[in-house]
């Protein structure tokens, strides 16, 4: 049997009601995505047992932890959750050793899964250990609580927007070590974010919520990719393209990624270092990709792709217009304008060529 979390949850406020039913992946990081008021907290107390819906099912790699048709309901304390909240919310009358300690010595030796040394080398803070959380950064900060999460030996971890309170700066000195989390633990992660290009950058699988319900829940390519929802209609839409480093010209700083499908197709980015076999994952913004009937002669635009329309749609700005493509297998969105779009003769099952600029394609 594969590993799954299922979540069953109805759970009704005088102005809110929550109704989704979810079967998220049992590895990586699921990301609920949407909304303030959109039911995404909701949903983590929930399977913290920090909130008891009305009528739930958890059921986490095959261990029911909550089943209200039959009364069970395993209390908070005893679920092995670990939870990190938009603020780190340390002790701080302890160190940064005493925080870390104060979790991982509630777990019986033979149950811990992972060693201070281990969290402390994941997310970079062995040199705060004897500091006082006063004296730390915000990203600092936050580390420390992941890191005294972790160490409560979890089976299920769940953030709930942890670089909301960050800025620019401390998010991007975060997210890294978010990514280690996710290509060195086997802990599913369930991460809660309405920042589009945070859930691109770490998410496997990406549930869409609006009003307390699923709107789409799916892996992230495949749901970043669907014009029918309103993901498509912003100004960060795009896609997640993850592929193999298979070349480096260090005379120009740029490499090639071959991506997945048929063909294997090449990208040229612009990146900093990067080992050969590597893999990598990009956004790659709607706005970011134009379109011609056929590859054209010298360019600018390094990246030219042979694509299929796959449909057309009426974007939010009625001068533009969405187009979805097929690169041998991978999904692109583009955003044109309809004039662009009536001169080319836009239309399902043609084939085109898609012009990407190195320069726009993030990491």
């Amino acid at each position: 049997m594969s590993a799954s979390i299922k979540a069953r949850l109805k759970l009704a406020r005088d102005d809110f009601t929550l109704d989704v039913d979810l079967k998220l992946p049992g590895r990586g990081i699921s990301a609920l995505f949407g909304h303030s008021g959109s039911g995404k907290t909701s949903c983590l107390r929930c399977l913290a047992g920090l909130e008891r819906a009305a009528s739930a099912y958890i059921e986490i790699n095959g261990e029911v932890w909550e089943d209200s048709s039959r009364g069970r309901f395993i209390p908070p304390h005893q679920r092995p959750v670990g939870y990190v909240f938009q603020e780190a919310s340390l002790f701080p009358h302890l160190s940064v050793q005493g925080n870390l300690e104060f979790g991982w010595r509630r777990i019986a030796p033979q149950a811990r899964k992972i060693s201070q040394e281990q969290a402390c080398q994941l997310l970079g803070i062995s040199h705060l250990l004897a500091r006082k959380p006063a004296t730390l950064s915000g990203g600092e900060a936050q580390r420390v609580g992941i890191a005294r999460a972790l160490l409560s030996s979890p089976r299920l971890l769940l953030m709930d927007e942890p670089l909301a309170a960050l800025d620019s700066a401390r998010k991007r000195e975060i997210l890294p070590y978010l990514e280690r989390l996710h290509n060195e633990l086997d802990i599913p992660l369930i991460y809660v974010s309405h920042a589009q290009d945070e859930v691109a950058r770490l998410a496997d699988h990406l549930v869409l919520l609006e009003q307390g319900k699923a709107l789409a829940s799916g892996p992230i390519g495949e749901t970043l990719a669907r014009l029918d929802l309103p993901l498509a209609q912003g100004e960060d839409a795009g896609v997640v393209l993850e592929g193999v480093v298979v070349g480096h010209d260090p005379h120009y700083g740029l490499f090639d990624l071959r991506l997945p499908g048929a063909d294997g197709q090449l990208l040229r980015i612009a990146h900093p270092a990067l080992q050969v076999g590597s893999t990598l994952r990009l956004k790659v913004q709607a706005r970011d990709v134009s379109l011609a009937l056929a590859a054209q002669g010298a360019s600018s635009i390094l990246n030219r792709l042979p694509v299929r329309v796959r449909e057309c749609h009426p974007a939010e700005n009625p001068a533009h217009v969405l187009i979805s493509l097929d690169a041998s297998g991978t999904a692109l969105l583009a955003r044109i304008t309809r004039y662009s779009a009536d001169q080319l003769d836009v239309r399902p099952g043609q084939l085109l060529c898609a012009q990407i600029k190195s320069v726009a394609l993030l990491g």
